[in-house]
Formats: structure tokens, sequence, C-alpha cells
């Protein structure tokens, strides 16, 4: 009997394993790339990166200024009055300063302050001083008395605030 002959197949050429890597390496090279671009941009996008980037950018808030209280001895005066009655106001003033010098100046200047006060206290009516909005008027008046010049072309003192310690009226 006859054999059959095999005849030899040809074989398929296989790519040369050094091209293989090199595929496999730029491949892994493009992948990681795209990796760190997305996280780059999804980092650089989100909002928690906006307020670390924005904070680092702004620069802290300045420390406020201290305040000075400079607290003012009570005072009882006499009001006007329509009526006949005699009406008294107890009050008690603290002064919110900027600085200590404005402090120095009102107290080598406490009597004629002092004058300033009661002579504008003494010409309210019992019902002008009554309401809330009575109040902080006074407050705005009494601070823009203070603060007029001491001393003949001297310059106005800084008052921020003329705050009520005690406010009685009978």
């Amino acid at each position: 009997m006859a054999t059959p002959t095999a005849q030899p197949q040809p074989a398929i050429p296989a790519a040369p394993p050094r091209r293989a890597r090199r595929i496999l390496v730029i491949a892994l090279i493009a992948i990681v790339a795209a990796l760190l671009a997305a996280g780059g941009t999804w980092f650089a996008l989100s909002p928690r990166a906006a307020v670390t980037h924005g904070a680092a950018k702004v620069p802290p808030p300045p420390k406020p200024k201290p305040v000075h209280f400079f607290p003012l001895e009570p005072m009882t005066v006499n009001l006007l009055s329509d009526d006949g009655e005699t009406h008294y106001l107890r009050v008690g003033l603290t002064l919110k300063l900027e600085d200590k010098k404005t402090e120095d100046v009102l107290s080598v200047n406490m009597p004629e302050v002092r004058s300033r006060m009661l002579l504008a206290l003494s010409n309210k009516h019992p019902s002008d001083l009554a309401t809330l909005d009575g109040k902080r008027a006074l407050a705005r008046e009494l601070a823009a008395l203070i603060s007029r010049p001491l001393v003949e072309h001297g310059k106005p003192l800084q008052i921020d605030e003329v705050l009520f310690t005690e406010f009685v009226i009978q």
C-alpha cells in the first residue's frame, strides 16, 4: 500500500518577539498617559481643588485692630417737660474708640466733654428718648458731639460708637 506523503504545511510566520514587546510597551505607555491625563483633569475640575487652590492665592485676612472701651461716669440730668412734672434721666455711657491716643485726649478734656453731654441731654424731652429709635438717635448725636474738636483748630476725634450701660428715665 502506498502511503500518502504528507506535504509539509508552510508555517505561519510569527511576529518577531522584539516587535511584540515594542507594541506592548507603547500600548502600556499610552494607557498610563491617558489615565494620568484623566486624573489630572478630574482633580483640576473638582470643587475641592478649586477651594484648595483658591485659598492658597488669597492672603489671610488682616488681624482686627484692638478696640478700646472708655467708660464714663454715669450722669443724671433734668429733662424738659411739657406737663409741669420734673423728669430725670440717668445715663451711663461707654465710648468705643479706635486707639489709646483718643482715650488720652478725652481723659485730659473730660470736664468739657461732660459739659457738652449734659447740655445736650438736658435739652431732651422724655418722649424723645422713650423709643428705641430715640435712643439710637441720641447715641449718634452724642458721638458727633464728643468727636468735635476739643481745642480750637484741632482735628475731630474718632468715636466709633456710643454704648449705653445705664439708661433710666423717671
